[in-house]
């Protein structure tokens, strides 16, 4: 039977529990040693397949860039088009495993121990766990997703050919501008409250319960142990830690993508020269944020220079470690998005804001049966094109934030981890795209202000600020919240993949952080500068979320199996260490 080990940074459980017997131990395949004063603590063989797999992706995009764009094409049709069900149906699931662990008895098992001790204040807590689950996509979408379905609601279908070619959730609202908003904010509540989180709440369970009270390392193979058994430690375990690194990667390097684009749009806003409808807008000389009529190109330049230098800051998170970095930044953050939130509160339309919260409540549980239903969907366009890029998207993400939370939520029962991780997060959720979202659209219906509606993506959030006090001054704030959920979002996810890449090891050698932290960068700026920008990363992170999604579907079955047999050392009043 293995004990957890100390040295490996992970506590021995308190008090009653009921560990998994196995002769493996963590780090047992694993190759360590130094070279020259740079040490090196590897599993054998997850960090050399995904080590070379990365760097030959970067060198392919880099060398075939028309080809590897055709690519990306293709295999984002493909997997929307026939998988979009699978995505829908996977996604329900998850929210109804994670609602019945709350109201089963299971629930009262504690992460840790039944005598276990939480690590972390609700504070620091909840800061972490908003900051890795979604900073930088709150950033990018709160204002633009709500504005965008409600202006699709608002316009109706449109039919060609036998088929919808709007972008309209369900049979939009057309004319009706009240139920636009509701349907608009419905929408964007789906694809940021329940679901997602309950795909972070899974893998996030799994991991912690399988390390903490299991004794198994702190990776994702453990947890299949129920279903798998010693099979786990062989090619089995390695296809699925594998699996979790490339869904990590490329989950990270798309929300990178996303926070480089945004702030070098804002920052040239900001601080640049010249103007965006003439092609002669720029940031230090670097051509950035010209319409597309101007004819005129975004540099690559400024967006490799910003990805540059914030990964160069998550480097120095990276040394700095979990206390010193990933919290403390964290906390940073959230009082800067407090901050921003109640301004936009007060200065904004305060009463509509209010309204707008509890009415976008109620219209996303009237909306959610339609909107979570995977079969018979004609809104083809907001099914594939919104919804299943979003699943994947999350279900990428999953093993980085599910193991970041993993990491901080020792000590916390079942039950109240779910509350805090499913419920409260999407309430948070709710709140901040009904005060941005709702501030845009009340901005366009009450004042015909359009400059919202007619700004790209990336500076709709700015569109709207600009229309308030102290635009400059929130402006910039929004573009510190970025960069800093970047660099969040970095740090943490290195720390992730370099966990699940040392065979569970939380206290690996520094350099393989600093590897993995400079490649996710790395990643991010090919696929950015790649045929389709943006689009390519889209087309990644929905590959690498297809066959993850199975596995996350696995990993409800094994929590379960976990769980009640935790629940049973508890009534049994079983400890190993008497």
């Amino acid at each position: 039977m293995t004990d957890v080990n100390n040295d490996q940074g992970i506590p021995d459980p308190d008090g009653y529990h009921l560990p998994i017997e196995t002769d493996h131990e963590i780090g047992e395949n694993n190759v360590d040693g130094s070279i020259g004063r740079i040490g090196f603590d590897i599993h054998n063989p997850v960090f050399a397949i995904s080590g070379i797999a990365v760097i030959a992706f970067v060198i392919f995009t880099l060398a075939l860039p028309d080809q590897a764009g055709t690519m990306f094409k293709t295999m984002f049709n493909v997997v929307t088009k026939n998988f979009d069900w699978f995505f829908l149906s996977a996604g329900n699931i998850f929210v109804l495993f994670c609602l019945a662990l709350i109201v089963l008895p299971v629930g009262s098992v504690r992460l840790g121990g039944a005598d276990a001790k939480p690590d972390y204040g609700y504070l620091g807590w909840f800061a972490m766990l908003f900051a890795a689950g979604m900073g930088i996509g709150l950033m990018f979408y709160g204002v633009s997703e709500p504005m965008s379905h409600f202006s699709s609601s608002f316009g109706g279908t449109s039919m060609e050919n036998g088929l919808r070619t709007d972008w309209a959730p369900l049979n939009g609202a057309e004319g009706d501008q009240a139920e636009a908003i509701r349907l608009g904010m419905a929408a964007t509540i789906y694809h940021w409250g329940l679901h997602p989180w309950a795909m972070y709440a899974v893998v996030a369970l799994a991991l912690a319960l399988f390390s903490y009270n299991k004794g198994l390392p702190l990776s994702i193979r453990s947890a299949f142990y129920p279903i798998f058994g010693e099979r786990v430690w062989g090619w089995t375990g390695h296809i699925i830690d594998i699996l979790a690194v490339f869904a990590t990667l490329f989950g990270l390097a798309t929300s990178l993508g996303l926070g480089a684009t945004q702030a070098a749009n804002g920052l040239t806003l900001l601080f640049g020269s010249g103007v965006a409808e003439e092609g002669t807008r720029s940031l230090l000389g670097m051509p950035f944020g010209n319409t597309a009529d101007s004819g005129v190109e975004n540099s690559g330049g400024l967006l490799i220079l910003l990805i540059v230098a914030i990964t160069a800051i998550a480097l120095v998170s990276v040394i700095r470690g979990l206390d010193g970095g990933v919290k403390v930044l964290s906390e940073i953050n959230m009082v800067l998005a407090i901050l921003l939130v109640l301004f936009v509160l007060i200065v904004g339309p305060t009463l509509d804001i209010f309204k707008g919260f509890f009415s976008a409540l109620g219209a996303y549980f009237e909306y959610l049966p339609r909107l979570a239903m995977p079969f018979g969907r004609e809104d083809t366009n907001f099914v594939q094109g919104w919804t299943a890029f979003y699943w994947a998207w999350w279900i990428s993400w999953s093993p980085f934030v599910g193991m970041f939370i993993a990491r901080v939520s020792r000590g916390r029962t079942v039950r109240e981890f779910m509350i805090c991780v499913l419920l409260i997060p999407s309430l948070v959720c709710v709140l901040w795209m009904s005060v941005f979202g709702g501030t845009a659209i009340q901005q366009f219906v009450q004042d015909g202000y359009e400059a919202v509606v007619n700004a790209p993506l990336e500076l709709k959030l700015f569109g709207m600020l600009d229309a308030l006090p102290l635009a400059s001054i929130t402006s910039f704030v929004g573009i510190l919240l970025v960069i800093v959920f970047f660099v969040t979002s970095s740090d943490s996810g290195s720390l992730v993949i370099d966990t699940i890449t040392a065979g569970g090891k939380v206290d690996a050698p520094l350099p393989q952080r600093v590897f993995w932290c400079t490649f996710e960068g790395a990643v991010a700026i090919v696929l950015l500068l790649s045929v389709g920008g943006l689009s390519s990363l889209q087309s990644m992170v929905i590959s690498t979320g297809l066959p993850f999604a199975a596995v996350l579907l696995l990993l409800c079955v094994c929590i379960f199996m976990g769980l009640r047999s935790e629940r049973k050392a508890i009534k049994n009043r079983i400890n190993p260490a008497e």
